[in-house]
């Protein structure tokens, strides 16, 4: 029982004051002259005030609030390695189980760093969660809280204003553990396609470790040289960017003996090549209606170099014009197709056909170029069916077909072949998908025989129309139509003109994202995400290496026609491995080089500052014969909070008030007959 005495007036404090401070005085006056009565008009007036100020003894039942104590358990990353998950389990168990013989303690467990939330998952937030666990707690409630981590905190706070009562860090792993890890110092995220590109690199040992290491440079999985790096020095490092698009640069160091884990002994960089522009020749055969077609669509890329000439006249033809009114400059034959043949990325022959002005040996040296890795593109006119056609030079043996001599000339839709349908040059172009196509008819086709390589699209009786082929290490496209600027006039409602000539323009000068077998991975979040092109009508599973090298396979399903995707969750920060078929991949799970692995070294030097400062402690669970845990005391808000071997949780005050028992003491017949006989005694000492 909890008894107390207080008040509750019968009326406010300044009526009291009104009528019990003129009484009191005159009470006060009678007493100091001594008049007769004035202890009984005293007496009466205690009894009137004692009446107004209603005294009442309340019995107050109230039930006692436990303390809360936050557990936060470190499940980042880094404490997988070197038995720490093990250790940190045992640790949790076992203060659990102490924590739980102390009534007056409320526990509340938090893991932190568990999440599939990659930014989460790079660094180690334990005072985040520990926020949130005391989130509904008023600060005189908190105990204290227990971290249980490898010491390797990153959002440690710079001093303890938020933080309410003492913090005890009981850290895993060993004193004096080995580690060597090496990351990127400065790494650009651009860089310019076969141009070297400089960056720079660190490998940093252990305290006090001195020396130099091989370091294995390795671009998108191949192996480009192997530096020699001093340990704690900064590193220069010149690459050649391979390709375009996103590349991957990884940095590898062979383990130390006795090293703690070699998850950071590899440094990655993202890297996305740019192409400078690409350099195309067009040689126009004669003026024609589809003749701007291709230039405006070459000269709208912002990536091409254009160089253009159309042959406004054969050399045999004389009519007596004069040289300088023929053209503005003269066709550098020489100079294009024998001195700068190699700088050109596309050599494109539009309704060109051999009329001298080209010699004859010219065409063998086109036909090499396509060999040695160039890019060539017959765009065919009637006048590849004819006598001066092309095919009846050298070039013949770049050719992926010739000519049967037939010209169609009829209406038809242009349509894609089963192979199109699949091939990222022809695959999806709007319009498509509908039979008919939804684009404009074309009405005039060249025949040829014998076509090698794919045939994408076709026109009537499936003959082809569209031909791509590789030949050598180059690659050669035959368009066997001149009507394609139909499409760009918008005859009959147009077509994907733009999108079909860039594409074959691109295919042939081996943009990555047009290969027909092609596999790429991306990480989103903690995602792995894998797309496979290829002309196959079933690509089986991937095959994925992880950072910590395990071995999974993903399911790829069909998303269109010849693209397959799959996807894996995963919970393992580092650089994948992926294979489907004879193709390879690597892809980047999470935060590129993120700081859950900077440092892996167990260290109770981080949170030492800030768990002193709040009257708690830091020290290692390892002891001689396994993990070490200390002793649990209940102390006082003022008492010491930690010793050699044990750690202080306060204690709490705050209660919940459940019942109030009130009884007043001057009420009812008591306190009336009371106030009666004080007021009856001063009548009577006055009456007599």
């Amino acid at each position: 029982m909890n008894w107390s005495i207080g008040l509750e007036p019968l009326l406010s404090w300044p009526l009291l004051a009104a009528v019990l401070v003129p009484v009191l005085l005159m009470a006060l006056a009678g007493l100091w002259f001594r008049q007769r009565g004035a202890l009984f008009r005293f007496a009466a007036l205690v009894a009137l005030a004692a009446a107004l100020f209603n005294p009442v003894m309340r019995d107050e039942e109230r039930e006692p609030l436990k303390s809360v104590v936050a557990l936060v358990v470190d499940r980042s990353q880094s404490q997988e390695i070197a038995g720490r998950a093990d250790e940190t389990t045992r640790a949790v168990a076992g203060l659990q189980e102490r924590l739980a013989r102390f009534k007056q303690f409320d526990v509340r467990v938090v893991e932190a760093g568990k999440s599939d939330a990659a930014d989460e998952r790079a660094e180690t937030r334990l005072f985040s969660a520990l926020e949130s666990a005391f989130r509904d707690v008023p600060p005189s409630r908190v105990a204290g809280s227990i971290m249980v981590t490898d010491g390797q905190v990153h959002d440690v706070p710079a001093n303890i204003s938020g933080l309410s009562g003492p913090l005890h860090a009981l850290v895993t792993g060993d004193e004096g553990e080995q580690d060597r890890r090496i990351r990127f110092e400065r790494a650009p995220r651009f860089g310019i396609v076969g141009k070297p590109l400089e960056l720079t690199y660190r490998v940093i040992g252990t305290e006090g470790e001195t020396g130099s290491v091989d370091v294995r440079v390795s671009i998108n999985g191949e192996q480009q040289t192997i530096e020699r790096a001093t340990i704690g020095q900064e590193m220069p490092l010149d690459i050649i960017i391979p390709g375009a698009g996103r590349n991957i640069v990884e940095l590898a160091i062979d383990a130390a003996p006795g090293e703690l884990t070699e998850t950071n002994n590899r440094a990655i960089a993202l890297i996305d090549g740019i192409r400078e522009n690409l350099r195309v020749l067009l040689v126009s055969g004669e003026p024609h209606a589809g003749e701007r077609t291709w230039r405006n669509l070459l000269k709208s890329d912002a990536s091409v170099d254009l160089v253009h000439f159309t042959i406004l006249r054969p050399p045999e033809k004389q009519d007596g014009t004069p040289i300088n009114e023929l053209s503005l400059i003269a066709f550098p034959t020489r100079e294009l197709f024998v001195e700068k043949i190699n700088d050109f990325d596309l050599i494109i022959f539009d309704r060109y056909q051999h009329r001298d002005v080209l010699p004859i040996l010219y065409y063998d040296y086109i036909a090499e170029y396509v060999e040695k890795g160039g890019a060539l593109l017959i765009a065919a006119g009637p006048e590849y069916a004819g006598e001066q056609s092309i095919a009846r030079t050298p070039l013949i043996a770049a050719l992926p077909g010739l000519p049967s001599g037939e010209i169609v000339e009829q209406g038809f839709y242009p349509r894609l072949t089963d192979t199109g349908k699949r091939h990222p040059v022809t695959r999806g172009l709007e319009g498509s998908a509908t039979e008919p196509p939804h684009w404009s008819r074309w009405f005039r086709l060249i025949g040829i025989d014998q076509p090698e390589g794919e045939i994408v699209m076709s026109g009537p009786d499936n003959k082809p129309l569209l031909v791509l082929n590789r030949k050598g290490e180059g690659r050669v496209g035959m368009f066997l139509s001149d009507q394609g600027w139909l499409w760009a006039r918008g005859f009959e409602g147009g077509g994907p003109h733009v999108a079909l000539y860039r594409r074959i323009a691109h295919w042939l000068m081996k943009e990555p994202e047009l290969e027909e077998e092609r596999l790429t991975a991306a990480g989103r979040g903690m995602t792995l995400d894998i797309r496979r092109q290829t002309m196959r009508d079933d690509p089986g599973p991937a095959q994925v290496i992880t950072p910590s090298g395990k071995t999974l396979n993903v399911t790829m399903t069909a998303e269109s026609p010849g693209v397959f995707t799959g996807s894996a969750e995963t919970d393992e920060i580092g650089l994948y491995q992926i294979g489907n078929g004879d193709l390879k991949a690597l892809a980047h799970v999470g935060p590129i080089n993120a700081p859950e692995f900077a440092d892996t070294v167990s260290t109770t030097e981080v949170l030492r500052p800030v768990a002193e400062e709040s009257g708690g402690s830091v020290r290692r669970l390892a002891g001689l014969t396994g993990i070490s845990l200390p002793g649990i005391v209940p102390v006082r808000s003022a008492g010491d909070a930690s010793g050699r071997d044990w750690i202080g949780l306060r204690t709490t005050n705050d209660s919940i008030l459940k019942s109030v028992r009130r009884v007043p003491l001057f009420a009812g017949f008591f306190g009336l007959a009371l106030l009666l006989l004080a007021l009856g005694s001063m009548w009577y000492r006055e009456g007599r």
